[in-house]
């Protein structure tokens, strides 16, 4: 199998699970090329499963001019057996292809169908991005495949590194810094908490905005802002508990890399979350936006290990039972094989 993959996303956990899935793709044999937006910290990790082209898809720019015919160049040399958009609008560019199979791959709520048009069938990571797309008329084939993480137990970062306490109680949150991950309600619930240290991994627009709230609530000096951290596993292994603090999530890969370090979670009830966790068994669920039932969360998390123990367990199984590698890898394929034989039966024949 051939798979020519447009990703424009820029660095966060989509981009995380999508080099993810390329490198276990790889390791099943598959062959793949990228096209991809210029300087992606994640192109490293890229370079060494596929060739990888550059380039911008901005309207009207000189690169959108020479856009088409370097796609047809790629597909001509490559001839995929499958093309896969990453992004609303980068699905839009596979619309000249009807012979090859395309498939768009969402991990978020669509709010309409127009810049899905292109795409013959659809991969969505939770039923509730099913449902959106049923709901809004779509009638093309959609399957719902999750995400796993490739994080793994590793050694943690040292404390002092982040001046922090060895008997600190340590709460990690990772991802963009934008309205929608809530950190701002984490920052209030950890004035509610005297003495616990929170670990911020990430960067992003809010950063400022962040630091002042911090500030004003005196609580500044017991954050740590980590910045961007291409490897999050490390600083997730020094933590004690993982915050998800989201007004809207569509899966949560924080929660699986979580349960993946053996770490008990704490995360909002926001759609993804709510899939994915077994309130009580697994971690802990309070309402979004609302910070002292999240303080009070990590409070029974801070003065209980046998909570945390249990919750850390009830991660791990889930883990082992609906989320590892081999088994999203084989979905995918699966996916992608049935897709392949539909197609061709619909084209006449071959889909190259």
């Amino acid at each position: 199998m051939k798979i020519l993959h447009f990703h424009y996303g820029t660095d966060g956990g989509a981009e995380r699970f999508f080099v993810n899935l390329a490198t276990a793709l790889h390791a099943r044999g598959v062959e793949q090329e990228f096209f991809v937006r210029p300087d992606r910290s994640w192109k490293s990790d890229i370079d060494k499963l596929g060739k990888v082209h550059e380039g911008y898809i901005r309207p009207l720019s000189l690169s959108w001019l020479f856009l088409p015919g370097r796609i047809r160049r790629i597909v001509k040399t490559f001839q995929p057996d499958v093309m896969m958009g990453w992004r609303p609008r980068v699905i839009r560019l596979m619309k000249n292809y009807p012979h090859i199979l395309r498939v768009g791959r969402l991990g978020d709520y669509p709010t309409k169908l127009g810049a899905f048009a292109s795409a013959d069938r659809m991969i969505v990571n939770t039923p509730g991005v099913a449902e959106r797309f049923v709901n809004l008329g779509w009638t093309k084939p959609i399957d719902v495949v999750s995400n796993f993480t490739r994080v793994k137990p590793c050694a943690p970062i040292a404390r002092e590194k982040l001046s922090t306490r060895h008997d600190a109680f340590v709460v990690v949150a990772v991802g963009r810094f934008v309205k929608i991950k809530g950190y701002d309600m984490l920052i209030r619930a950890l004035a509610r908490l005297p003495g616990v240290i929170l670990w911020l991994v990430g960067d992003g627009e809010e950063r400022a905005a962040l630091e002042k709230l911090a500030g004003e609530l005196g609580v500044i000096d017991r954050i740590r802002f980590t910045g961007w951290q291409a490897d999050p596993a490390p600083f997730l292994a020094g933590g004690d508990v993982v915050a998800i603090s989201s007004s809207h999530e569509t899966l949560g890969n924080v929660i699986l890399e979580g349960w993946s370090m053996g770490l008990p979670v704490v995360s909002t009830r926001a759609k993804g979350p709510r899939w994915l966790i077994t309130e009580g068994e697994d971690g802990l669920l309070v309402d979004i936006g609302d910070d002292a039932q999240f303080a009070a969360a990590i409070d029974q998390l801070r003065e209980s290990a046998r909570l945390r123990d249990h919750l850390t367990s009830g991660g791990r199984r889930t883990l082992e039972q609906r989320f590892t590698v081999d088994a999203v890898t084989t979905a995918y394929l699966d996916v992608l094989e049935r897709g392949i034989k539909e197609h061709s039966k619909k084209c006449g024949g071959g889909t190259r």
